[in-house]
């Protein structure tokens, strides 16, 4: 297979930073294959970066290199990180952001040295692409550096359970559909109550009428906040953090 790197970044597309680590990649890596997640993610949200890569970096096969470059700490004394993790490699800065492989049992990450000359405000490009660059060619972890046990490991909020039986849970990120994605599991059913609605957990997006508010098990297996054709943040005013109940349901 040949080398396989993604990126997930909050550059954007039309300043060239992207481009600038795309080049690194590929001057030294000629025959590699880069996949762009997602230059979109806003601007410093290290938890929204979170919340992404823990959606696919195992979906791709082992070996892969995951960049994931949301570094509002970038030049500080913050760790710049490499991973392995169920097989894959992991480059990015210690915010975070690559905490659903630091989860895994076994998972392992090193310190990635800053080299002499590097850009104080652009380390993706001076620092984790050269990383994952040697990643992809075959280099070892302990090639890069030495062992790191320090990094930052965020986790999603847990909801909890009242005396009355009802799950308390909260939003954990909003979706460019406008959907709010909680922390709730539902696996038998019930119904949530958000912003002084209580919603029934439907089958899927479309069970509500037109501009309808609906709450679902989403692809994640999360309930999610939903409106049919529009945005339930925006009509609802959800944000992160806002504050979901399950009733009528098991967690």
């Amino acid at each position: 297979m040949r080398p396989l790197v993604t990126l997930l970044t909050d550059f954007g597309t039309a300043d060239g930073y992207v481009a600038e680590m795309k080049g690194v990649l590929l001057t030294a890596v000629p025959d590699a294959t880069i996949i762009d997640v997602a230059h979109d993610v806003a601007a410093q949200d290290t938890e929204g970066a979170r919340l992404a890569l823990a959606r696919y970096w195992r979906r791709y096969p082992p070996g892969v290199v995951h960049m994931v470059i949301v570094d509002p700490d970038v030049g500080t004394q913050r760790a710049a990180l490499a991973i392995e993790s169920d097989g894959r490699f992991l480059v990015g800065p210690d915010t975070g952001v690559l905490s659903p492989a630091l989860l895994v049992p076994g998972a392992r990450a090193i310190r990635l040295s800053i080299p002499q000359g590097a850009s104080m405000t652009f380390h993706g490009r001076d620092v984790f692409a050269p990383a994952a660059a040697r990643l992809a060619t075959g280099a070892t972890l302990d090639q890069l550096g030495g062992a790191f046990g320090d990094a930052i490991i965020r986790r999603t909020p847990e909801p909890h359970r009242a005396g009355d039986g009802a799950v308390h849970g909260q939003v954990i990120h909003i979706d460019r559909f406008g959907n709010a994605v909680t922390n709730l599991l539902a696996p038998h059913g019930g119904e949530v109550v958000v912003a002084g609605r209580v919603l029934p957990i439907a089958r899927t997006y479309a069970d509500a009428p037109a501009g309808g508010y609906v709450a679902v098990t989403g692809s994640s297996g999360l309930v999610e906040v939903a409106r049919r054709d529009g945005s339930a943040a925006a009509g609802l005013s959800l944000v992160r953090g806002t504050p979901v109940v399950l009733r009528s349901g098991t967690r």
